[in-house]
């Protein structure tokens, strides 16, 4: 699909750290929408996402956002309704009617909760050394896993019967859950979903750890 951003020869620009699952997916998304994107890592140690002209654009200090064409946008969930609602096929990704919206959102609540607190939170224990129960969020990683290889079992796809913003958004920090020390030996048919969204066309990886992949 043309975009306004290719037309113009303006790039959204994408505000990251490289090894954020949340910016993963908005990468992702931009890769498989085909929208010309360049992204800013920021030096979050030394406080880059704390600046003044970051807080502009993400007010809570935190990644990923963009800006696109004047628009500033924060929050992964949010920047991905954006992008394909601006740029993509919504109906396809985000949902053709109410119920189909709705399947998408409660996995879309899933990546805010049930994610964010089992394999992203124990990923955020042994990579970045956060003050976090990393027992607990183990524990909680692999409840959501059992969860998702029974219905995955049975379903190609998280919400619908084709790939959705669901699957994008849940994609990231499951697939490098092994780096937070979360096995996905397990859950086969978790693993067949990765590989379904990465023979994607236009798939982007995110960088895995040497150490601890």
């Amino acid at each position: 699909m043309a975009n306004a951003n290719a037309r113009n020869g303006m790039p959204v620009k994408l505000y990251r750290h490289p090894k954020s699952g949340h910016c993963h997916r908005v990468e992702l998304m931009l890769a498989l929408l085909d929208i010309p994107y360049e992204t800013v890592d920021l030096d979050m140690e030394n406080g880059a996402h704390k600046a003044p002209d970051y807080l502009r654009i993400s007010p809570l200090g935190q990644v990923p956002a963009i800006e696109d064409n004047g628009v500033a946008l924060s929050d992964s969930n949010a920047i991905l309704i954006y992008l394909v609602e601006r740029y993509g096929d919504a109906a396809t990704w985000w949902g053709a009617d109410p119920v189909e919206k709705a399947q998408v959102q409660r996995w879309l609540s899933i990546a805010a909760g049930e994610i964010a607190y089992g394999p992203c939170a124990a990923r955020l224990v042994t990579l970045f050394g956060a003050d976090l129960d990393h027992a607990r969020a183990i524990a909680k990683a692999h409840s959501l896993l059992a969860v998702m290889e029974t219905h995955l079992a049975k379903h190609d796809w998280l919400a619908l019967a084709r790939p959705t913003l669901a699957d994008i958004a849940g994609y990231s920090y499951i697939a490098h859950a092994p780096e937070g020390g979360v096995s996905l030996s397990p859950y086969p048919a978790v693993q067949g979903w990765l590989g379904r969204i990465e023979a994607l066309p236009r798939f982007v990886g995110m960088a895995r750890s040497p150490a601890l992949a």
